[in-house]
């Protein structure tokens, strides 16, 4: 029973991942240009280009085709109408590749918003590498920026549970236009 109990512990604390977001409010976003999709079609995605329509709500996640990750993107899929009333942009970014993510976009987003792939610089730049692989691959952790028009980071959540990201993130948007 006590070696089942540290076993139980030990995966406990290997499963626990610490917060990571290094952006802090004011922050400069780092401009990024990739590819990426929506509806399962693909295209260019830039930062710089999607913040001249307004907010951005960037959000990262671990990888296509997971449980957690599968919740969310519906869940953001269902806010859709809300987000783009409030005048803001929702772009998910994974390292997955893209051919995953034209798949994502259609089946889990609904071809409601943009996934992208999120390379090496992107991961860096936002800091949201995760420490961890899932199916042989690194992955990124849970986080959500909401980036002002100005290109300025004006909130940050960083929970790998994906419950709060939407409402959370909507509602900073919805602060913007006070």
């Amino acid at each position: 029973m006590r070696t089942t109990l540290i076993a139980a512990a030990a995966a406990i604390a290997l499963s626990a991942v610490p917060a990571t977001a290094a952006l802090k409010l004011g922050a400069k976003a780092p401009d990024f240009a990739t590819r990426g999709a929506i509806a399962g079609k693909v295209m260019p995605i830039n930062l710089k280009d999607q913040l001249k329509k307004g907010p951005v709500v960037l959000y990262f996640f671990p990888a296509a085709f997971t449980g957690g990750c599968n919740a969310e993107a519906h869940a953001f899929a269902e806010a859709i109408p809300q987000f783009k009333a409030a005048g803001a942009t929702v772009i998910g970014m994974s390292a997955d590749n893209v051919d995953t993510l034209a798949r994502f976009s259609s089946e889990k987003c609904a071809g409601q918003f943009a996934v992208a792939s999120a390379g090496p610089a992107v991961v860096k730049g936002y800091d949201v590498a995760l420490g961890k692989e899932v199916q042989g691959r690194s992955v990124t952790s849970r986080t959500s920026y909401v980036i002002g028009q100005d290109g300025r980071v004006v909130f940050v959540h960083d929970d790998m549970n994906p419950g709060d990201h939407v409402a959370q993130t909507l509602a900073a948007v919805k602060k913007l236009h006070g």
